[in-house]
């Protein structure tokens, strides 16, 4: 069985509902870039919604990123560390992050990897509409912030892997 990544990056939304593509279209854009570096130590995963099942892609991460559209507002996109609490709308079809980490906890008696999530301001999710041009004028500006996420990602797992090495010397 091969070791999962250490660094997950699951975005979820819906490619046929306007701005809710934003997080399947930027995990795209992300595993396109990462396959340019032959980057293993970071998984791409994209879904509809977040599930129950998705406890199970937390498992054996360190770190863990979140990207997902977000209703209201016009403000640029955020990334916000997402603390464990009960989803009061608990459903084993559609789960908010907390929600999902609250679970983990339940299910796995321990505390789940750190978790943060970056979203984007939505201003239409109409069937068949195209992603609303303000919404991608955002997506860049998330997609410059992912680029640098995933960099301090990978070199904070770099120094972790190092820090291992000298303690096995």
């Amino acid at each position: 069985m091969s070791q999962k990544a250490p660094i997950l990056v699951l975005a979820y939304g819906n490619l046929s509902r306007g701005d809710d593509a934003v997080g399947p279209l930027l995990a795209a854009r992300l595993e396109a870039w990462l396959a340019g570096f032959n980057e293993e130590r970071i998984e791409v995963l994209s879904d509809f919604q977040l599930n129950i099942e998705h406890v199970f892609d937390l498992v054996d991460r360190r770190r863990v990123l979140l990207i997902d559209a977000r209703t209201g507002g016009s403000q640029g996109f955020s990334c916000e560390r997402v603390s464990p609490v009960a989803d009061v709308r608990f459903s084993t079809h559609a789960l908010s992050p907390s929600g999902l980490l609250e679970i983990y906890r339940r299910l796995r008696w321990v505390d789940p990897p750190p978790l943060e999530l970056l979203s984007i301001p939505a201003r239409s999710f109409e069937l068949g509409e195209p992603v609303h041009p303000a919404t991608a004028e955002q997506m860049e500006e998330a997609w410059d912030f992912l680029k640098s996420w995933c960099g301090a990602a990978l070199a904070e797992e770099q120094e972790k892997e190092q820090d291992g090495e000298s303690c096995r010397a």
